[in-house]
């Protein structure tokens, strides 16, 4: 642009054009750039927001699919039905949340570069973006601390964690995750002064946050309850692997392997738990160094900030995965929503199973379960699949 006015003729006229034009511009530049300090991204063309959709969609959709799957699970499961298994579900619903009210917006956000749900749904997205980030870390860190009382002291577990600390950690992480998003949000605590009650331009929704609310917001949201939670998990796995050393020495003199087995599956559950941790850190460190990072220079880029944005909310698709892979009482309730017909079996008789299986085959109803064995003095009953005893994540 400089460039092309310096190479005007030097008549006064000319001159005199090319200096109003360039002041224009220069002062229209200037207004854009204290609205919005990044610069617009292109406009994809059909074939790039087709497949982007298409690429987007289906995160949403297994984010939808596996979390609600495994909230079905886990009330319909009677295996599932561990105080843990709470914190779970409450990770869950959150994970499904980002979907639900994050995701789907954002990819109509980000492929047509504008936003066409108004300004008052704009803050309502922004909080339950930070809302929902918030809440799921903070579940994982009640997780962890639920897994490490159990292992390291199981007497003390039983009479520490309670139905209501359960329903008392788990209203604390949504209360305070709801205080630290919608509350600044709303009240613009996130923008700078002199910016606060002022409108963004029509159809924009960004998330321009000031420094002092960046910095107290990821402290208090990731990287307090990172620190705790990986403090936490070193101790748990730790004495996870002497549980389970323990155990092994004093099992060689017991009638069965009914301690050991207790033991690996701590040990088991300390491991699916740091598979999640790990997981999660990946997903959405990134977000939060950048997200400093932006707060004080504006210097990232869109597209950079898009890209790492989608990389946390592409976690929401992960636990459900990691749970089908690494835990196998959610792997066999899974099993029995989505194929029922495979987890039906025959039903026992009284004295035991028939001798001749010809003559069982005519006797037994094709609906019927197979009988459990004896479960805490008691026996179950036939309207479960045979599977193993319920393991804690």
């Amino acid at each position: 642009m400089v460039t092309n006015f310096t190479s005007f003729n030097l008549n006064s006229t000319a001159v005199t054009l090319s200096y109003g034009v360039f002041n224009n511009v220069t002062s229209i530049n200037t207004t854009t750039e204290t609205v919005h300090d990044h610069e617009a991204p292109e406009a994809y063309t059909l074939a790039e927001s087709i497949i982007i959709g298409t690429i987007l969609s289906l995160f949403i959709f297994v984010a939808v699919f596996g979390n609600v799957l495994v909230c079905v699970a886990v009330f319909k499961d009677r295996r599932l039905r561990h105080r843990t298994y709470a914190f779970i579900v409450s990770l869950a619903i959150a994970d499904l949340l980002v979907a639900l009210l994050v995701m789907t917006f954002a990819v109509v956000n980000d492929i047509l570069n504008k936003w066409l749900f108004g300004p008052v749904f704009c803050n309502i997205w922004i909080s339950s973006d930070i809302n929902c980030s918030t809440a799921s870390i903070l579940n994982l860190c009640a997780i962890s601390l639920d897994r490490y009382i159990h292992i390291k002291d199981p007497y003390k577990y039983k009479t520490f964690m309670t139905k209501k600390m359960m329903v008392i950690m788990i209203s604390v992480v949504w209360i305070l995750s709801l205080t630290l998003s919608f509350l600044p949000i709303h009240l613009q605590w996130h923008r700078n002064a002199e910016d606060r009650y002022k409108p963004l331009p029509e159809n924009v929704c960004m998330m321009d946050l000031n420094p002092v609310y960046s910095v107290v917001s990821s402290t208090i949201s990731f990287y307090i309850p990172c620190i705790i939670m990986i403090i936490i998990y070193v101790q748990l796995y730790c004495a996870a692997r002497s549980h389970v050393k323990e155990i092994r020495k004093t099992s060689f003199h017991m009638p069965n392997g009914g301690k050991a087995s207790s033991g690996s599956k701590d040990h088991k559950a300390a491991v699916t738990l740091g598979i999640i941790m790990g997981v999660f850190l990946l997903c959405w460190m990134p977000f939060f160094v950048m997200n400093l990072v932006e707060a004080f220079c504006k210097c990232v880029p869109v597209v950079m900030f898009k890209i790492l944005t989608w990389l946390g909310y592409v976690n929401s698709c992960l636990n459900p995965i990691i749970y089908s892979i690494f835990n196998k009482e959610f792997r066999n309730a899974f099993r029995k929503i989505l194929f029922p017909d495979s987890c039906k079996c025959v039903r026992p008789h009284r004295n035991g199973y028939p001798q001749n299986s010809r003559s069982s085959k005519s006797l037994i109803p094709k609906s019927e379960y197979i009988m459990h064995s004896i479960e805490n003095g008691n026996r179950r009953d036939c309207k479960e699949p045979l599977c193993t005893e319920a393991t804690p994540l």
